[in-house]
């Protein structure tokens, strides 16, 4: 018998029976409770959360939500990801200033500045487009960050991913240049006019010493080319700068490459802390090797232990960036697994912090040319072959039909996946068109939200507004001098713009109507 007939035999014989009617009543009375329950929260925000999950777009979500229950006996498709319970959605409008289809440096920007951007620039008004050139480049150009403002009020702040740390969604928050590529200054050689530009990596160390918590890949354009894989031509260690700077300020910090040093770090003694752990991107999660790299979720713990001691609160900016990365090489099962760990990491935000006093926004930059068809019976595995097909809605060439894939990309020719295990690690699954590297996708991509002001993110927005209500939930930037907190108090006592009667009223006609849906659900 093949693995996919097996998988099949399994699914049918080992889940139960499909929900009764009553099933679906509950539940749904059970989501009206739920939403009647849901208040604005009009706090200030403390602490500001921004969770990126790289290229994370609507199918990637779906499907990932059923692999994952999957993994756990389910059939998968009701399951819920951790972030899918955040009370708060809303659509967020991708593309870039001068692009209909976006890149993840113009996304990132737009999230943490409020302002769209050009594709492939970091920091920088819509005026300078992306080129390898620095002519546009000016000081009134530069865009500043939540991270920026978020400094400026004295909280903490940090910078969590599984890419290179000055790679374009990390770079974002604190790089200020025309093209980027420029991770190093190796990679800016030979560009005539850019002696004021600065690398990334040089502006994440040089330009910022008061980030707090870095913790990701990308070694390489930190170290001298002396030096084993190393790329810098300037002579410079940047990790040394790193460490003399807080030394001679009499900082509590720690600089770790290993998964060991890393353990030993105690967020109650360290104060700042610079993780690199490889010399470019981090290993997939389906690879990772645990005692070296740690895992997104156990870097993301060990950042935000370290950021609450601030009383003024903390912004953080996380990356899950390898779901980016897999679809681009058509490897589906390695994209699901990154988001997994991904949600692992938000439930661990939600272990760690609360909604009263902290806003978390979990969204992505985009989307990719990735799907889900042919309908597979309910609970057939995810990452295998279509199953029961009518005759008169079987592919043309007759050849069995993916659950998952592309619409461009590396993996284009079909083959007959019969004898062929689709769920291995390395599996890619076929693109229509073949391309060096499959596309971004440009519709729409969710935000969730829960926290302070959460509310805020309720309908289709352009994707620059996500930075506007980091701004607005804690007072920030732009919002510092026009952020009405005595509007908050009133609003959360509930009589805002009406009159104290009518709000009462109001409020004791929910309160009776909660009371009324508790008793027909017991």
């Amino acid at each position: 018998m093949n693995l996919h007939l097996l998988t099949s035999l399994l699914v049918t014989l080992t889940n139960a029976a499909f929900e009764t009617q009553q099933h679906w009543i509950d539940n749904g009375r059970a989501d009206i409770r739920r939403a009647w329950a849901s208040v604005p929260n009009y706090n200030l925000a403390q602490n500001v959360i921004l969770m990126v999950g790289d290229g994370m777009g609507v199918s990637t979500v779906t499907a990932a939500r059923i692999y994952k229950g999957q993994k756990l006996g389910k059939y998968g498709e009701d399951y819920k990801l951790a972030f899918e319970d955040f009370p708060h959605l809303a659509l967020s409008k991708t593309y870039n200033l001068d692009r209909q289809v976006p890149d993840s440096a113009g996304t990132a920007v737009a999230m943490v500045t409020g302002v769209k951007v050009n594709m492939g620039t970091l920091g920088l008004t819509g005026e300078v487009p992306y080129q390898k050139n620095c002519s546009q480049v000016r000081e009134d150009r530069k865009l500043k960050s939540v991270l920026d403002y978020a400094l400026e009020e004295g909280k903490s702040v940090g910078i969590v991913t599984t890419t290179r740390v000055t790679h374009a969604t990390p770079a974002a928050a604190y790089a200020h240049v025309p093209h980027r590529d420029w991770e190093s200054d190796a990679d800016m050689a030979g560009i005539p006019g850019c002696e004021q530009v600065k690398d990334i990596a040089y502006q994440l160390i040089m330009d910022n010493p008061n980030i707090n918590v870095i913790l990701g890949g990308g070694r390489q354009a930190f170290i001298n080319n002396s030096s084993s894989g190393g790329k810098r031509q300037d002579g410079r260690d940047l990790r040394e700068n790193w460490k003399r700077h807080r030394a001679s300020s009499g900082l509590r910090y720690a600089y770790v490459e290993t998964k060991a040093d890393f353990d030993q770090i105690n967020p109650d003694t360290a104060d700042y802390l610079l993780g690199l752990f490889e010399l470019s991107h981090m290993t997939y999660e389906l690879e990772r090797n645990a005692s070296k790299e740690p895992s997104l979720t156990e870097m993301v713990d060990k950042a935000i232990r370290i950021l609450k001691k601030n009383p003024k609160g903390f912004f953080l900016l996380i990356e899950g960036g390898r779901i980016d990365h897999a679809h681009h090489d058509n490897l589906g099962k390695k994209a699901l697994e990154e988001t997994v760990e991904f949600d692992n990491a938000v439930r661990k935000v939600t272990e760690l912090t609360s909604a009263d006093d902290t806003l978390t926004v979990v969204t992505a930059d985009h989307s990719h040319v990735f799907t889900i068809a042919g309908y597979p019976r309910r609970g057939h595995n995810i990452l295998g072959i279509v199953d029961d097909m009518p005759e008169n809605e079987m592919p043309v060439d007759k050849m069995p039909l993916l659950t998952l894939g592309y619409t461009n990309g590396p993996a284009s020719k079909r083959v007959n996946y019969t004898e062929v295990d689709t769920t291995d690690n390395n599996f890619k699954q076929p693109g229509c068109v073949q391309m060096p590297w499959e596309t971004h996708g440009g519709e729409d991509v969710a935000i969730y939200a829960q926290g302070p002001m959460a509310h805020l993110l309720h309908g289709v927005h352009e994707q620059s507004y996500i930075g506007h209500v980091l701004m607005h939930s804690a007072c920030l930037g732009e919002y510092k001098n026009d952020c009405d907190l005595d509007k908050r108090e009133k609003m959360k006592s509930g009589f805002c713009g009406t009159s104290r009667p009518v709000s009462s009223i109001i409020v004791i006609l929910g309160v009776l109507f909660k009371v009324v849906l508790d008793m027909e659900l017991l």
